[in-house]
C-alpha cells in the first residue's frame, strides 16, 4: 500500500478526539493498511489514524508478531497496580518518558470485518494499547509522563 508522513508534535489533529468511524468503508480498509504500513516503516508498536493526520478512531497495534486492528476502540478495564515505564511516540521523535500504566487492560472495538472482538493485553501490549487509545481523545505520553528526557 502506502507509507504516510507521521504528523509530527505539536499539529493541533494529534489535540482533537477523533471521530467515530460509522461504516467500515473501502477508504477505511484502505487506511488500515496504509497505518500498518506506516507503523512497520517506523519501527513503532502502535499508531492511531490521528497520527497520519485523519481524525477517524482507528488504531494499529503489534507488540511483537501480532498484528492487532481495532476501530472504535474503548477500554473495558484497568487492572492492576500502575507501573512507571519508558515510552517514545512516532509523533515526538527524539523524546522519551516514564509513564504511569497499569499492567493489564481488557480493550473492546471492532475488527475490519465490523465484527466485535475483545483483547485482554499485559505488559507491552497493555501499554500500547493505553498509548494509542490515549491518540484517539487528544491526549499524548507527555500529558501523562512523570519524567520527559531526550535520547538519539
Amino acid at each position: 500500500m502506502a507509507v504516510y508522513q507521521i504528523v509530527r508534535h505539536p499539529d493541533p489533529v494529534l489535540r482533537e478526539k477523533a471521530q467515530e468511524v460509522r461504516k467500515i468503508t473501502p477508504q477505511i480498509r484502505r487506511l488500515v493498511a496504509n497505518m500498518v504500513d506506516t507503523m512497520y516503516d517506523a519501527s513503532g508498536v502502535g499508531l492511531a489514524a490521528p497520527q497520519i493526520g485523519v481524525s477517524k478512531r482507528v488504531v494499529v497495534i503489534d507488540p511483537g508478531n501480532n498484528l492487532i486492528v481495532l476501530i472504535n476502540p474503548e477500554i473495558v478495564s484497568l487492572e492492576g497496580v500502575p507501573e512507571l515505564g519508558e515510552e517514545g511516540c512516532l509523533s515526538i521523535p527524539g523524546v522519551w518518558g516514564q509513564v504511569e500504566r497499569v499492567p493489564r487492560v481488557k480493550v473492546r472495538g471492532y475488527n475490519l470485518e465490523g465484527k466485535p472482538v475483545a483483547y485482554t493485553a499485559e505488559g507491552l501490549a497493555a501499554r500500547a494499547f493505553q498509548h494509542e487509545i490515549d491518540h484517539l481523545d487528544g491526549i499524548l505520553f507527555l500529558d501523562r509522563a512523570v519524567r520527559i528526557y531526550k535520547k538519539e
